[in-house]
C-alpha cells in the first residue's frame, strides 16, 4: 500500500508591485448612507438620508451617484427584493413604534441619537443587499441606488451587463 504524503510546497506567486498593492481594487462597490435631514412639520415630518455610491462594477450604469432616500424607500426596496428575487434579504433596522408615542421626553424618531443609529443600520442593510451578486441584477436595486426618483410602478426585471 502506497503511503500518501501531503504536498507542502508553497504556491509560486508573482511578486507584487506598488500598483498591485496600492492601486485601485479590481472590483469595488462602496455605499455610504450619510447626511440625514429632517423635513416637514407635524404628521408630515420625516428624515431623508443621502445614499452615495461609488463603483467600477460594469452592471451599474453610473460609476458615481448620490440620491436621497427615506426609511419607507428602504422598506419598498426590501419588499421588492423579497417578492422578485431569490435573495435572502436581511432585516431593516426596527420601525421604532414606541419612539412615535406622544408625550415623550425626547424628540422620538427625530432624536439625533436615534437618527444616527438608524443611519448606521440602513448603511449595513444596503451594503449587504447591494453586495449580493443576484441582487445586483435587480432593476429595483439600480433604481433605488441611482435614480433620483423611484418609479414604484416599474416593471420588475433583471439588468443585463453593459
Amino acid at each position: 500500500m502506497a503511503e500518501t504524503v501531503a504536498d507542502t510546497r508553497r504556491l509560486i506567486t508573482k511578486p507584487q508591485n506598488l500598483n498591485d498593492a496600492y492601486g485601485p481594487p479590481s472590483n469595488f462597490l462602496e455605499i455610504d448612507v450619510s447626511n440625514p435631514q429632517t423635513v416637514g412639520v407635524g404628521r408630515g415630518r420625516f428624515t431623508t438620508y443621502e445614499v452615495r455610491v461609488k463603483t467600477n462594477l460594469p452592471i451599474f450604469k453610473l460609476k458615481e451617484s448620490c440620491v436621497r432616500r427615506r426609511y419607507s424607500d428602504f422598506e419598498w426596496l426590501r419588499s421588492e427584493l423579497e417578492r422578485e428575487s431569490k435573495v435572502v434579504v436581511p432585516p431593516l433596522p426596527g420601525k421604532a413604534f414606541l419612539r412615535q408615542l406622544p408625550f415623550r421626553g425626547d424628540d422620538g424618531i427625530f432624536d439625533d441619537s436615534f437618527i444616527e443609529e438608524r443611519k448606521q443600520g440602513l448603511e449595513q442593510f444596503i451594503n449587504k443587499v447591494a453586495g449580493h451578486p443576484l441582487a445586483q441584477n435587480e432593476r429595483c436595486l439600480h433604481m433605488f441606488l441611482q435614480d433620483e426618483v423611484i418609479d414604484k410602478s416599474y416593471t420588475p426585471s433583471k439588468i443585463r451587463h453593459a
